[in-house]
């Protein structure tokens, strides 16, 4: 699959995932840390499949010369 998930993008997906798993630790909600794993996941990937069917993509690409 083509990468669609750009850096700043990945940062925040990294950020939120974390969040959701240190939240989950200290409430003892451990559905909450699951939910974390999907951004973190989707960050270390580099592929989103909920952008590919509407073709969104947050990565740089190099212009044709």
């Amino acid at each position: 699959m083509k990468k669609n998930v750009g850096t700043a993008d990945k940062a925040v997906r990294i950020i939120a995932g974390l969040g959701l798993i240190g939240y989950a630790v200290y409430s003892s909600t451990w559905w909450i840390g699951a939910i974390g794993l999907v951004p973190l996941a989707t960050a270390f990937m580099g592929v989103c499949p909920a952008y590919l069917p509407l073709g969104i993509s947050t990565c740089k690409t190099a212009e044709k010369k």
